[in-house]
Order: structure tokens, then C-alpha cells, then sequence
């Protein structure tokens, strides 16, 4: 298992594994109409391409056997509501991992490369957005002390979900 920042060959494979992860979690949620636009709009391969070469954004990926298995985007600056009296908060984007790999491991290096990185950066705060009724994804974020701070919202198409603001100090 390999943990490296993304490049540009690893587009389509980042495109492919952020679909299949958000559809096996929560495809079931949307309509067909909302679920194809915000696939399109959030991993698409241009989306992806204009992040890497977002010098506020860093795109970690872990690597094993030869293919793509999880992957953690942060940008220096959180684009979260303030909720919060951090005056330099990063903002964890999306930490994913194969359907068929959690619970290996994948997510927690990813989790303290994005700390580690934050802290680097000089960051106060780290900062993410959860859905309300993953309570594991909230267990997993809590264990790097992270807590919630308030109730936001995630739009997905029309559609409007209802989420955690979690954070933590650095």
C-alpha cells in the first residue's frame, strides 16, 4: 500500500473511484437526474484536472496491487460556513475508498497525511462536511477528534441533505 499525491495519469482512475464510491453510499438517495449531475459536475475528469493544478489543493492517493484504492482531496482554505473561531482552516474535500476495501486501513493513513499536511501548511483547524445519517464516517472522523459544530446542508442536483459540520483544532 502506497500513499503519493495524485498526478495527471491517475484522472480517469480518480474520476472512476470517486463515481463508484459516492453511488455505492449514496446513490440511493437521489434521482437519476440529480445523482448524473453531480456525478458529472464533482468527478468529472475536468474537475479533477483543474484541482491538481489547484496549488491550494492537494490530492493524496494510496496505490496497492497496481490500482487506485482511496484517495483524500484538502484544500489550504475551507470553504465551510464559519461556525467556528479558526482563523486559518483547511478543509478536508472528500476522503474515499474502494466499496470493496474499507475498513483496511486506507482511510486512516489518508486521515493523518491530511492532518499532517494541514499542520504543515500552518493551518488552526480542519474542517469537513459529513452526511447526518453516516454515523460511521462520524465515528471514523471522531477518532481523530474531530466534532461537530453545526448543522449545514450539501446540495446534490435539487436535492438538499442534511450535514455535520465536524472540526477539529490543529
Amino acid at each position: 500500500m502506497t500513499l503519493r499525491l495524485a498526478t495527471p495519469a491517475d484522472i480517469d482512475a480518480l474520476s472512476d473511484l470517486g463515481r463508484r464510491a459516492f453511488v455505492a453510499k449514496f446513490g440511493h438517495l437521489y434521482s437519476v437526474e440529480n445523482l448524473a449531475r453531480f456525478l458529472d459536475e464533482t468527478h468529472a475528469p475536468a474537475t479533477i484536472t483543474a484541482q491538481l493544478a489547484d496549488p491550494a489543493m492537494q490530492i493524496a492517493v494510496i496505490e496497492d496491487g497496481g490500482r487506485l484504492t482511496a484517495f483524500c482531496k484538502i484544500a489550504r482554505a475551507s470553504t465551510l460556513p464559519p461556525h467556528t473561531s479558526a482563523a486559518a482552516p483547511m478543509e478536508l474535500k472528500q476522503l474515499y475508498t474502494d466499496p470493496d476495501l474499507i475498513g483496511r486501513g486506507h482511510g486512516a493513513r489518508l486521515m493523518e497525511w491530511a492532518l499532517a499536511e494541514g499542520r504543515a501548511w500552518g493551518a488552526d483547524e480542519m474542517q469537513l462536511s459529513v452526511y447526518a445519517h453516516n454515523p460511521e464516517a462520524q465515528r471514523f472522523y471522531r477518532r481523530y477528534g474531530l466534532e461537530k459544530v453545526a448543522d449545514i446542508t450539501f446540495a446534490v442536483g435539487d436535492h438538499i441533505d442534511p450535514e455535520f459540520m465536524f472540526a477539529a483544532a490543529l
